[in-house]
């Protein structure tokens, strides 16, 4: 690729890692402080891949700083891109605490190398910013992401699971519905070997709520499989007011997560 030098891989990790620093106050002793509430949503710029046909993924994700309170954002003045448009997939419904890796957005070929993607939220009457660009040291190769998403240390060959589900679906608050989620991958990692008779050692899928107005309730909101199987899963949801929400099951395999979106239009 022309115009961008690497000359070192990696420092994702450290950049990032900046966000999760704890604020920490001085007294008699060192004490961290946890905010249940009232707190900012951090946009955390993760880093950039190069894709086949010369496009680049610029990968984003947040940091949460309540610990109980879940912040709903609309796309719009509080939760936007720039330049436009301003919705680039981001959430609406933001979980606590850091979440890594959430959304990629493609820019073209032609980006230029100091050309600025910006991820602004506002929460709590506090506005933070996340600015994407092609900073040499921010390119993320897949085994950045998964010393991110894993446990850390260096990573085994691996590929993503794959992952599909429902459809669109069209419900009414008072209704019930049931989604479905089925995934398969490689076998890598492989458990340890004292784990692996549990049962419970293969691929995990977990649904979120991703987008959407108002709270949401699943049945069964996570599953694990059996190691070296397909894992199929399913759950129950509730809606408590109209809208059009977005419903993600996401598949891990301990160092790589895959994603399947469902949209639900919820009517009165």
């Amino acid at each position: 690729m022309s115009g961008i030098n690497r000359p070192w891989r990696g420092i994702t990790i450290f950049t990032v890692a900046l966000v999760l620093l704890p604020l920490l106050v001085t007294d008699s002793t060192v004490a961290q402080i946890r905010y249940l509430r009232g707190q900012n949503v951090a946009p955390a710029f993760e880093g950039w891949q190069e894709n086949d046909d010369g496009t680049f993924t610029f990968f984003f994700g947040y940091m949460n700083r309540n610990y109980e309170e879940v912040v709903d954002l609309p796309i719009g003045q509080d939760n936007f891109f720039a330049p436009g448009p301003v919705d680039r997939g981001q959430p609406t419904h933001f979980i606590t605490r850091r979440q890594r890796f959430v959304f990629g957005v493609t820019v073209p070929e032609d980006w230029g190398v100091e050309d600025r993607l910006t991820w602004t939220l506002t929460a709590n009457g506090r506005t933070d910013m996340a600015q994407g660009w092609l900073q040499p040291e921010w390119e993320a190769d897949d085994g950045v992401i998964q010393m991110n998403l894993g446990p850390g240390g260096t990573p085994p060959a691996n590929k993503r699971p794959e992952i599909t589900g429902s459809s669109t679906v069209t419900t009414s608050v008072a209704d019930v519905i049931t989604v479905n989620a089925s995934a398969t991958d490689d076998g890598i990692p492989r458990p340890a070997a004292s784990a692996r008779g549990d049962g419970r050692t293969g691929l995990s899928v977990r649904w979120v709520h991703y987008r959407g107005p108002g709270r949401v309730s699943f049945g069964t909101p996570s599953a694990v499989g059996e190691y070296g199987k397909p894992i199929e899963t399913s759950t129950e949801v509730r809606f408590e007011i109209p809208g059009n929400y977005i419903l993600r099951a996401i598949a891990f395999d301990r160092l790589f997560e895959a994603w399947h979106d469902v949209a639900v239009t919820v009517t009165p």
